[in-house]
């Protein structure tokens, strides 16, 4: 369910980051780095989620999410460095719908806020949380971090984790291993492309006798979510 989405952002090479991302999923994006200029955004129309930084250079944060609140109540997932958990409760009482600290998966975050904008939009709690593929085998529910496989549930590494919500972001489409060890480990890291194939190969032993059709080899290139996801 695609919309379109408001980035309020200060540093621009994430913001870019996080747009790119978001619109490959298919949504809309404007951007900014000012506060000021997001809540005129806001009161423009035609935002349907708030990506959010709460450490904005013009004024705090907080007074954009309050912003999104009035009116159409426009919902609004929290980035941000602060991840004590006195920040986290504070951000949510205030009304933001999810709350995603620095660095993360960009992939993770999509699916956060497709969450989001489900629980928005007034579909079940199932609708809601989770994305499935495969019809209906494989389930990736990002709120409660939890992958299903014919009703078992996989325990995952956050490495493995954040393989998989990378490949099921665009399944069928190939992502070479510099990719997903960037969207894995954040924006930030320097990581070594090889790791990935040993990742792999624990991801392929928990998913079980599938999990050769569910992340697929392509030779030379990288893997790909073989199963599609499902309408």
């Amino acid at each position: 369910m695609p919309g379109a989405v408001l980035v309020v952002e200060d540093d621009r090479e994430l913001r870019d980051l996080v747009r790119r991302y978001l619109q490959r999923a298919g949504y809309r994006v404007h951007s900014t780095g000012s506060g000021a200029e997001a809540i005129a955004l806001l009161a423009s129309g035609g935002v349907d989620l708030v990506v959010l930084d709460l450490g904005l250079p013009d004024l705090d944060g907080r007074e954009v999410l309050a912003a999104a609140r009035e009116g159409r109540d426009v919902p609004v997932v929290v980035l941000t460095a602060r991840s004590s958990v006195d920040d986290r409760i504070d951000g949510l009482r205030r009304g933001a719908d999810d709350y995603v600290t620095k660095p993360f998966s960009p992939t993770e975050l999509v699916l956060r806020i497709e969450a989001v904008l489900h629980r928005a939009s007034g579909s079940g709690a199932d609708a809601a949380d989770a994305v499935t593929f495969g019809g209906g085998r494989l389930r990736l529910d990002a709120a409660r971090h939890e992958v299903h496989l014919d009703e078992l549930r996989l325990e995952l590494t956050p490495t493995e984790w954040g393989l998989l919500t990378a490949l099921a972001t665009t399944p069928g489409r190939v992502y070479s291993r510099y990719e997903l060890i960037n969207q894995v480990r954040g924006y930030e890291y320097p990581g070594y492309e090889r790791t990935v194939d040993s990742h792999v190969k624990n991801l392929r032993h928990k998913l079980g006798r599938d999990a050769a059709q569910i992340v697929e080899t392509v030779l030379g290139v990288g893997y790909r979510l073989g199963w599609p996801r499902d309408r």
